[in-house]
């Protein structure tokens, strides 16, 4: 009788698992470590994520979702209750939640508040992933694990595995993608081989052009900026072997007076801005793009429901 393959016996499994935790944790930079290319903009500002982000990890076994969730935070505005409110709706919806908090930092007010929301959610598995072990030496390390290991225990929440992570070190990154296929359910895969996110373009170039923008501005801008792209168009009467597209965005920021420091001294941070981004847009879309970027005042967006509608929130 011949040997079975490990393919015959073990089920595939396909399904979601999200990432939450305070703003600043890694959900994104570990999100584009596991697809094992960028779907999700990365920042050191705090709220960089807006959205859900699905990134896509295909394996011979398996089908894994990766949702990537704004930081759970105090909401201070409009777009913070929303962003909020995205999250929540994410944790009802996925079949693993990873529970991300930095080996750097001690356990806070803001995480604290957080498992304290995932202890009402009972039958969703959860998995405690101790991200940023790169920059925490063996002692905090070790502190950090009997801290999560505690909290679980304090609020009745039975980890279903803690891991200790480096996105950016690539430390046990394959690991963590090991333990979270077992808790998915059985399936055929959701998404087309090859499909690595299922963002749309126009949303993912308007997200490069925002993580651009975000570089170098002053600490209270970056909650204030936001992207739109109004249209993505290949320029006519180009050869075939030489496309070019047109894109045609918008940053819109809420104060006359932070207009200038997205333009810049005689547009340079602006240009900078857009040079920076179309590399990134270029080498998703794989075509040579034409960049035309506008600043425009939305103001006071984020508390504004009739302007957060306009730019997609």
């Amino acid at each position: 009788m011949s040997a079975r393959t490990p393919s015959s016996e073990a089920p595939h499994r396909a399904g979601f698992a999200c990432f939450v935790g305070r703003p600043n944790a890694g959900k994104s930079t570990l999100t584009n470590a596991l697809v094992g290319t960028k779907v999700a903009i990365t920042s050191n500002r705090p709220q960089t994520t807006r959205h859900t982000v699905r990134g896509i990890v295909h394996r011979p076994e398996a089908q894994l979702v990766l949702v990537d969730t704004p930081g759970l935070h105090k909401p201070r505005t409009l777009l913070g209750e929303r962003l909020n409110d995205v999250v929540r709706a994410t944790w009802a919806e996925v079949d693993v939640i990873g529970f991300c908090l930095p080996a750097d930092q001690k356990l806070g007010p803001g995480d604290r508040y957080i498992a304290t929301e995932l202890a009402g959610i009972k039958k969703t598995p959860k998995v405690a992933i101790v991200t940023k072990t790169d920059l925490a030496d063996s002692q905090q390390l070790a502190e950090q694990l009997i801290a999560i290991d505690q909290i679980g225990r304090d609020l009745g929440i039975e980890w279903a595995e803690i891991v200790p992570v480096s996105a950016v070190a690539d430390t046990q990154v394959h690991l963590l993608a090991d333990l979270l296929v077992p808790l998915l359910p059985e399936s055929p895969p959701l998404y087309p081989e090859g499909d690595l996110t299922d963002e749309p373009e126009q949303v993912m170039v308007a997200e490069l052009i925002r993580e651009a923008a975000l570089e170098g501005v002053r600490d209270e801008l970056p909650h204030s900026i936001a992207v739109v792209v109004e249209e993505m168009i290949p320029r006519p009467d180009r050869p075939k072997d030489k496309p070019l597209l047109d894109v045609h965005a918008n940053v819109y920021i809420e104060r006359p007076s932070q207009k200038g420091i997205i333009i810049g001294p005689k547009g340079a941070r602006l240009k900078e801005v857009g040079m920076k981004s179309r590399k990134h847009i270029e080498a998703l879309l794989g075509t040579p793009v034409y960049l035309d970027l506008h600043v425009k005042v939305a103001k006071d967006w984020q508390r504004d429901p009739k302007q957060l509608r306009k730019l997609g929130f």
